[in-house]
């Protein structure tokens, strides 16, 4: 059998599992801004605590809807795969997106966003993300469909057996059939990694007036140097102006997008030909972004070696992208690695904080 196998998309042969995973975000999304968050408030550590339980735990319970969804329709093994796929997709996301909570804490303090107006702002910047990830991940699962190369067999050259004796050995043969965009994407990650792995997160002082995102409201609005309550737009001496709110609303939007260049290719490395793993995954991720930055927004120094287990992470699924067509790591053996390495670098992180305190 072959090393080189695509994945079958079977999600829609369940329109059902799509149908509740679409209705299940929407019911909480429609919660947690409508009810739970109808008055603008500071978050306190309890309540950021128990929506970031909240989420986990949402994800998790699909994971296992999803394999038992698949092990009643195509068997224990199938439905493990796409279990395992879903978890490793997943935790990728979530260890990802930590460097977006750095960028939240800069924005909040460069534009002085009071704090009980923070939820908004991320609430309205992750809907944003849900936008623009499905098109990334359906547009990307497609690219890719588009640009795997011919199969080929290493000793393909060789036709000196007879008839018989050829197609016995051609039967036997691996075939090999790279993808450019995996593989460019493979490339991208390893230099991602190293690049992080030398990073000093030391962009305390960074100027946001430059940003893109900055630029764009100005362009198209005059900007007020004030706030309206939670309101991202204003009315003043009858002009309509944006308020520091929707400032930093957008430059969020724009560092999302940034950030989905390394998150997106990473996340294809585990299930390049199911777009829906990938985007139930990402969403349950970056869903539970707002209450882990509210979690961690005061103790993420805690965290100061967290950067060099990204590094890995991404270089593994780098190198993980550019051998896949010779050599496939089973989703179970992704998740073992992706996992062992959060865990490693949160405990080293720890400690590391404790021996510093302690001197």
């Amino acid at each position: 059998m072959s090393i080189f196998s695509v994945v079958q998309d079977n999600m829609f042969n369940h329109p059902w599992l799509i149908a509740g995973f679409g209705v299940a975000v929407v019911i909480m999304l429609l919660l947690d801004l409508g009810v739970f968050n109808k008055n603008a408030h500071a978050v306190s550590n309890k309540e950021a605590l128990t929506w970031s339980i909240v989420w986990i735990s949402l994800a998790m319970v699909f994971s296992g809807i999803i394999y038992f969804v698949f092990r009643n329709a195509d068997g224990h093994e199938f439905a493990i795969n796409k279990f395992s796929q879903f978890q490793a997709a997943y935790w990728i996301e979530k260890a990802l997106s930590v460097d977006n909570l750095f960028v939240f804490i800069l924005v909040f303090g460069f534009f002085k966003i009071p704090k009980e107006y923070q939820h908004k702002v991320l609430f309205w910047g992750i809907l944003g993300a849900l936008v623009f990830r499905a098109i990334f991940i359906f547009a990307g699962v497609e690219v890719i469909k588009m640009t795997y190369l011919p199969a080929f067999s290493i000793g393909d050259w060789n036709f000196t057996l007879g008839d018989q004796a050829h197609h016995a050995n051609y039967a036997a043969k691996e075939f090999f059939r790279p993808n450019v965009v995996l593989t460019l994407f493979g490339f991208f990650l390893v230099y991602a990694g190293i690049k992080s792995w030398n990073s000093s997160g030391d962009d305390e002082n960074q100027d946001l007036s430059k940003n893109f995102g900055v630029k764009l409201v100005h362009k198209f609005y005059k900007v007020s140097p004030n706030f309206d309550k939670d309101k991202f737009f204003t009315v003043q001496n009858g002009i309509k102006m944006a308020t520091p709110l929707f400032v930093a609303l957008m430059v969020i939007e724009v560092t999302d997008l940034v950030f989905a260049v390394d998150s997106i290719p990473a996340i294809f490395a585990i299930a390049p030909n199911d777009p829906f793993i990938l985007y139930s995954s990402n969403i349950f991720a970056i869903l539970g972004l707002r209450s882990l930055y509210f979690l961690l927004a005061n103790s993420m120094d805690k965290f100061n070696k967290l950067h060099y287990g990204l590094a890995i992470i991404l270089s593994f699924i780098g190198i993980k992208m550019i051998i896949m067509p010779f050599y496939h790591f089973e989703s179970t053996i992704s998740l073992l690695v992706i996992g062992s390495i959060l865990v490693i670098t949160i405990i080293w992180s720890l400690l590391s904080n404790k021996k510093e305190s302690s001197h």
